[in-house]
């Protein structure tokens, strides 16, 4: 049990983004435009490796909890997050299941086995392939400020709105993809974890998959 509360808690905490004053809402022609853009840019990304920083605010707390590692994508949908400060902790998706290395401890989830894993596995997976806008699980909301864009997910489903209130994805308007990404929990605590040192199309094997 300690276990599964535990991996709930990463996944949560795989999403962030500090919200904009300067955002204002896409017109029709901007969403069509926008999602187009990184569906074409998507297409072109057979791998992609990236830092990421991440910041866990809880509001008892004065300062935000810091922890940093890798992501490594795959297509159509190996995908791997390896914390390695302050701690050793690596979750891989793959093949329906979440493998789990805890310093050492190994285990695995099968993603079927809950309907809340496998629908943010699916947006994980699709934040960065682009494959997320058609998600009839979410309502998808459009904004724009003056160098990113962002998609707003309000989960449909009664049940995963208890976790999760929102999700925020934010993309670079030169390049198309993901920087940062924001996940604002059923209370006022929130994640935001920032990506940075992208390689695309760099060649991954897949062992680098096995956890």
């Amino acid at each position: 049990m300690r276990t599964k509360i535990y991996l709930f808690a990463i996944i949560l905490n795989l999403f962030a983004w500090n919200s904009s004053a300067q955002e204002q809402k896409m017109s029709d022609g901007e969403i069509t435009t926008f999602k187009q853009s990184v569906n074409v840019v998507s297409k072109k990304i057979k791998t992609l490796s990236t830092d990421f920083v991440q910041y866990k605010h809880l509001d008892f707390l004065s300062k935000d909890i810091e922890t940093s590692g890798k992501m490594i994508f795959k297509e159509p949908s190996l995908l791997q997050w390896q914390y390695k400060k302050p701690y050793n902790y690596t979750i891989v998706f793959k093949n329906g299941k979440i493998l789990i290395n805890d310093e050492g401890k190994k285990s695995a989830v099968d993603i079927g086995n809950s309907k809340i894993f496998g629908r943010i596995n699916k947006l994980i997976v699709g934040s960065v392939s682009g494959d997320m806008f058609d998600d009839k699980e979410f309502i998808i909301s459009y904004f724009k400020s003056k160098n990113q864009n962002i998609a707003k997910f309000i989960p449909k489903d009664v049940t995963l709105k208890k976790y999760i209130k929102q999700i925020e994805l934010t993309f670079d308007k030169e390049d198309a993809t993901v920087v940062q990404v924001k996940l604002l929990e059923s209370s006022e605590d929130y994640t935001r974890i920032v990506l940075k040192n992208k390689v695309i199309n760099a060649k991954i094997d897949d062992s680098v998959f096995t956890n």
